[in-house]
């Protein structure tokens, strides 16, 4: 039960830094708004409750001692992915950060990046929030006001992965993956030669057909001929 809870929470964190990270290469595009740095505050937040939640529920199983070993080693697998989720959250909102500096909204002067790309990110930002439709209600100097927030968010981050580190101590090398690097793209590329082998075969196997088909029209006629001019030498003689 515990091991679902800890799988779901940490599906929703992956989700989230994912969305996040979308948004954050938005910044400073012409689909750039007061309401994406709006869904940028919210999405990194809901990520830092998501972690935070994360970190008390590993934290918790990792210490308990009556943990059996294979799901010992399986709660470290899972500590692993969500040290790694966080490592990814801290950078990006770390370039949100410098993107927001080099593009605030309300400056004239200061153009934003054309990127030939166009169309909102309320979507994403919604899938991310786990919300059919996202309501906006920052004010108007979003932009500028939440960078402060953004620089604080971004120490307790860093603060928060230097606590785990200092009460569980799963080095990354000891752990060992399920299934080995690129097993997912190899597995891809096998079905697809697979199939090219087959489409091959039958390829073969059509050509071959047509070529006994052609040899038994040529013996046929040499057979015909041969026959042909037996009976002339025969009427001649």
């Amino acid at each position: 039960m515990i091991k679902e809870e800890c799988k779901a929470l940490l599906d929703a964190l992956s989700r989230v830094t994912a969305c996040y990270r979308h948004m954050v290469l938005t910044i400073g595009g012409t689909s750039d708004s007061q309401n994406l740095r709006e869904e940028l505050k919210k999405t990194r937040q809901k990520a830092q409750e998501l972690a935070v939640a994360n970190r008390n529920k590993l934290t918790t199983v990792l210490k308990d001692k009556t943990v059996s070993k294979e799901d010992k080693a399986e709660f470290e697998r899972l500590w692993v992915i969500f040290s790694t989720c966080l490592e990814i959250l801290e950078i990006d909102m770390r370039r949100a950060l410098e993107l927001g500096h080099e593009f605030p909204l309300n400056v004239p002067k200061k153009h934003l990046i054309q990127t030939g790309m166009s169309g909102g990110t309320s979507g994403v930002a919604a899938r991310a929030m786990s919300v059919q439709n996202m309501k906006y209600e920052a004010e108007r100097n979003i932009d500028v006001v939440d960078l402060k927030d953004l620089e604080n968010e971004i120490n307790q981050v860093g603060e928060m992965m230097y606590e785990m580190e200092m009460k569980v101590n799963v080095p990354q090398w000891t752990v060992e993956a399920k299934q080995d690097p690129g097993a997912e793209l190899k597995s891809t590329i096998s079905v697809g030669a697979s199939s090219i082998g087959m489409i091959s075969v039958e390829e073969n196997k059509s050509f071959c057909d047509i070529s006994k088909v052609l040899a038994g029209i040529i013996f046929s006629a040499v057979l015909i001929i041969a026959i042909v001019l037996a009976v002339c030498v025969v009427k001649l003689s």
